[in-house]
């Protein structure tokens, strides 16, 4: 019934040059990290990544801009990552920096099928620059525009078969949201269980989010 579990070589074939791919993690914490591997060893140029942040040059998907795989990254921080900073002021490298709450919003947005968010945060910065702004009962928003991928690329503690996500503690964070947002969604499985071996109330993302599986241990 399901044939979501995929090869490294079935996830090789998936990444194509110029894609826009959003990779789940708070500072490596999450991170899908042996996909991130990967896209790595293909190679694959000029990508635009979608993250919270920019994790460490050695860690996370941190690495893939060390490697000068990445033309554009969309992230709330680069704090940890001197490489990030290095290209973004030599100009290799077109870093986005987005509020991390309305970056959230933002994916969400995309996930939910919505127009856009309004917020106020940024009004009257350097942020609303090229913006729309719309007042409403007197209060200045910014108009933020969904944000959306043609991959996901999540990171799942327990992983059953169908698709159906459990996420351990903090490795949440940007997970679910990414997951509602693009065109294909990538789950890498800590653990891989048959279906109906997690309970349906601690489900976090659901197996229709989900197109693929990809289990290190069984690659």
């Amino acid at each position: 019934m399901f044939h979501k579990i995929i090869s490294r070589k079935d996830f090789a074939d998936l990444i194509k040059d110029n894609m826009t791919i959003m990779i789940g993690g708070f500072l490596g914490c999450g991170t899908p990290e042996t996909l991130v591997d990967v896209i790595l060893e293909k190679g694959s140029k000029n990508l635009t990544i979608i993250c919270n942040d920019t994790s460490f040059t050695d860690k996370g998907l941190g690495r893939l801009i060390a490697a000068k795989q990445v033309a554009r990254v969309i992230t709330s921080h680069i704090g940890t990552n001197a490489e990030t900073g290095k290209q973004m002021v030599d100009g290799t490298l077109k870093v986005d920096l987005v509020p991390q709450g309305t970056l959230v919003e933002r994916i969400r947005c995309a996930g939910a099928g919505l127009g856009g968010v309004l917020t106020p945060t940024g009004v009257g910065t350097m942020v609303e620059e090229g913006k729309q702004k719309l007042t409403v009962e007197g209060i200045d928003y910014l108009l933020e525009l969904p944000l959306r991928a043609e991959l996901a690329l999540i990171g799942g503690s327990i992983v059953d078969k169908a698709g159906n996500v459990v996420y351990n503690g903090t490795t949440r964070n940007f997970n679910p949201i990414m997951a509602m947002a693009a065109d294909v969604v990538v789950v890498e499985a800590q653990k891989l269980v048959e279906i109906g071996e997690i309970q349906p109330e601690l489900v976090m993302t659901p197996s229709p989010l989900v197109t693929h599986i990809f289990a290190p241990a069984k690659s």
